[in-house]
């Protein structure tokens, strides 16, 4: 069986999928011309067309067909929930940017303004974080230490998320490989085993901000290393042949010794953390 890593890089969009994706095409441009004066104006209406049976109408919509794929509906669920709670965080973080308000007009206006955003701000702020409770649960009130992580183990979205998030890190670095352990769900519990439920939240900006901070470290290393190197392939590095190997850098640097008992409890291979270990440090 190939590894996802070789599978995502090998052809994985069908001809359907291109197909579908045509017609999608075609019919956003035609409602695109269909409704070209047709223009959304809720300062004048007073009201936002997508009112919340419509909303709801659209999140069962997409339930039902992530369903019919085989997602099951409380994954599903939590995926939909992060996503509104994140929407939610980006209309506090723009609400955020017009409390400076404007220059050109007097100290007055400027301070109702102000008060006026920042009691927008506030309130938007709780919501996402009654948005964010929703889409975890009860991780919320204890996301620190072995106890949360006890209580919430890591789970088949928490995996998928994380690949998702590694695979184009990894790919600025290095090529897909055919030599990729099979083990990327092992590996990546393990990783996301060392976190709280919050922290899996925010683990994929957290990797970018990694790979960003270390980027001429980690090019230098899968030059040396990884699929591109001249090295043969030497059991004691081949995990810099998988996308994972990027969440298991970040974790080697923010906290190695939660790693390390993660790592052991899982019962992966030592030697592929003692060699990732070292290169890490020789190319530090």
């Amino acid at each position: 069986m190939r590894s996802w890593a070789a599978a995502a890089a090998s052809g994985s969009v069908t001809a359907d999928a291109r197909e579908a994706r045509q017609r999608r095409h075609v019919l956003l441009k035609h409602r695109t011309e269909a409704d070209e004066g047709d223009t959304i104006n809720i300062a004048e209406t007073g009201r936002h067309p997508l009112d919340s049976t419509s909303v709801m109408n659209a999140k069962e919509t997409l339930l039902e067909l992530l369903g019919r794929v085989g997602v099951f509906r409380g994954e599903a669920e939590e995926l939909i929930a992060l996503v509104e709670a994140g929407a939610v965080a980006d209309a506090h973080s723009e609400v955020g940017k017009a409390e400076a308000g404007r220059a050109d007009v007097g100290e007055p206006y400027g301070i109702g303004w102000h008060d006026g955003a920042r009691a927008v701000s506030d309130e938007l702020a709780r919501v996402a974080e009654r948005a964010l409770e929703r889409a975890i649960g009860p991780a919320m009130s204890d996301s620190t230490g072995a106890a949360a992580r006890g209580r919430h183990p890591v789970g088949r979205v928490d995996v998928e998320r994380a690949k998702v998030a590694v695979m184009p890190l990894y790919l600025a670095f290095s090529d897909t490989s055919d030599l990729d352990p099979e083990v990327s769900d092992e590996v990546l519990t393990a990783v996301l085993g060392t976190m709280s439920v919050v922290g899996r939240v925010g683990y994929a900006g957290q990797l970018a901000q990694f790979t960003e901070s270390h980027h001429e470290r980690l090019d230098q290393l899968y030059a040396q290393y990884g699929p591109r190197s001249r090295i043969a392939v030497h059991g004691r590095y081949s995990l810099l042949h998988s996308p994972t190997s990027i969440a298991v850098l970040e974790r080697l640097t923010a906290a190695p010794s939660a790693l390390q008992a993660e790592w052991e409890h899982a019962e992966l291979p030592p030697a592929w953390l003692e060699g990732l270990t070292t290169a890490w440090r020789d190319e530090g």
